[in-house]
């Protein structure tokens, strides 16, 4: 006879940490930033720059604040799980990324980096509104509009990434930290808000 154990929730949930993590906003605007300025560039030292400027003003510098209030209490978590704590880090993040577009433009940047620059700004205005009164998942929304960024960006067949980014929904749901309708209409404004903004602007 066998015997049941727990073992598959528990594995599964581990991989849902994992990915979580792994396929962090923070983490993903990091990689994306530095392969569309070396597309806009094809120069190590001007993509290493350009790709920095966006990485520090979107995702270090605002995961820094969101790990130091985390630390002192003043939320959750560095995922911001409750929704009303949100607000100081995503007026934060807004901020500093507005502040990261402006020197874009002040410094003539490449186009193609400010383009992603406006398309994450906007994504993450809408995002930010929404979660005012609904949660909307940020990993599923930064996870989907990446995929629509690096498929405008380089070849459309990155959209075979979206099995990536449904594995980070997935996640989501698994950990209880959002529902499938979260992370589906976070999808969704990554999609349009990210990569459709993206490919309008560009």
């Amino acid at each position: 006879m066998s015997v049941r154990t727990d073992a598959t929730p528990t594995t599964e949930t581990l991989w849902a940490k994992v990915l979580s993590e792994v396929f962090a906003p923070w983490v993903i605007v990091i990689v994306l930033s530095g392969t569309v300025a070396w597309e806009a560039t094809h120069a190590l030292p001007a993509a290493a720059a350009w790709g920095l400027l966006v990485a520090l003003t979107s995702s270090v510098i605002p995961m820094g604040v969101i790990v130091w209030g985390a630390r002192r209490g003043r939320w959750d978590g560095h995922h911001v799980r409750n929704r009303e704590g949100r607000l100081v880090p995503l007026s934060t993040l807004i901020a500093l990324s507005g502040l990261g577009l402006a020197l874009l433009l002040v410094l003539d940047a490449p186009w193609l980096v400010v383009a992603l620059d406006i398309a994450m700004l906007v994504c993450l205005v809408v995002t930010s509104a929404i979660t005012v009164w609904w949660k909307v998942s940020m990993h599923a929304a930064v996870a989907a509009g990446a995929v629509a960024i690096l498929a405008v960006t380089y070849t459309p067949w990155l959209w075979s990434l979206l099995l990536v980014a449904g594995a980070v929904g997935w996640s989501r749901v698994r950990l209880q930290d959002h529902t499938t309708a979260q992370v589906v209409v976070g999808s969704v404004l990554g999609l349009v808000g990210g990569g459709g903004v993206f490919a309008f602007v560009w």
